[in-house]
Order: C-alpha cells, then sequence, then structure tokens
C-alpha cells in the first residue's frame, strides 16, 4: 500500500524544531483533532524509545495513541500510530501504522521529511484511512499548523 511522505522546510535550528516537535505538541497539534477537543488537559509525547503518546482529557480521561518506537535527539522520530480508521485507540502497536520524521539542517533552515506507512496493519478500511490521512484535512493540515507555530515563535 501507498505511504504517505510529506516534506516541510521551517525557518528555524533543526534542535528547537525538533524540541518542538516532541515537547511542546500541546501547544500546536489541533485540539479538534483530538478526542477531548477543547476540553484537552494534554497531549504529549514521551520522548524515548519505547515512551507512550498519551492524551489527557477532563476528569482524567487518558488515553495512549501511539509508541515511540525509535529515537535519535534532534535527528528523528519514529512512532506506531495507534488510532484505527475508526478514529478508536488501537492498544496493540503491531496493529498501527508507522510514522518516521526526520529532521535535517540547511543552513538556517531545517528540512523535515515525514513519512506514514504500514497502513496494512489497521486491516479494514485502510484504503480510505490513507487518503483521509494523505488529504488536505489530514497530514497536511496537522503539519502546517506545527510549521505556523514554529515560525511565529522563532526567538524561543
Amino acid at each position: 500500500m501507498k505511504e504517505i511522505a510529506k516534506r516541510l522546510r521551517i525557518r528555524i535550528p533543526t534542535k528547537i524544531a525538533f524540541r518542538k516537535f516532541v515537547n511542546e505538541l500541546n501547544e500546536w497539534w489541533p485540539k479538534e483533532y483530538t478526542w477531548s477537543q477543547e476540553k484537552l488537559k494534554e497531549i504529549k509525547i514521551d520522548g524515548r524509545k519505547g515512551g507512550l503518546c498519551t492524551e489527557i482529557g477532563p476528569n482524567g480521561f487518558r488515553c495512549d495513541w501511539g509508541t515511540v518506537i525509535e529515537f535519535a535527539e534532534n535527528e528523528l522520530i519514529g512512532l506506531k500510530w495507534q488510532i484505527s480508521p475508526k478514529r478508536e485507540p488501537v492498544p496493540n502497536p503491531d496493529k498501527g501504522s508507522s510514522i518516521m520524521v526526520n529532521f535535517k539542517q540547511e543552513d538556517s533552515i531545517t528540512e523535515i521529511e515525514f513519512r506514514h506507512f504500514d497502513f496494512k496493519n489497521h486491516g479494514e478500511g485502510t484504503d480510505d484511512y490513507r487518503k483521509m490521512m494523505d488529504s488536505e484535512h489530514g497530514w497536511e493540515y496537522i503539519l502546517n499548523c506545527f510549521k505556523i507555530y514554529c515560525e511565529k515563535r522563532t526567538n524561543d
């Protein structure tokens, strides 16, 4: 099955871009793309191999939506995307797709290579799921939220 591949260029150093992607997810991830929506308390990535990607909502609601499978500080983060085509959490990482995000410095610009693949692991509905995630309302929108966040806050 075809993978999703995106490239993004951001006018900040790679070290800062990586930190913002991993440690400031709560600041840039669109709340409308969470289960808690406007009642979201926190969405985060535990930046280490084996770390969990977690959403915390109202009344202590917790949902783990991914697992870190690769981590190289300031260079790469790999995740198991444990959200089904029905937008339900998938506890078993073997039934999730994979995401790899590479960060590379080019002069004063960070180039980000984003790949989402292994959709077949989700089972039924994967073709439509991949198409939706590859649309203007999927990763294009989400990654643009990240770019806007980074470039508005260049002095951090």
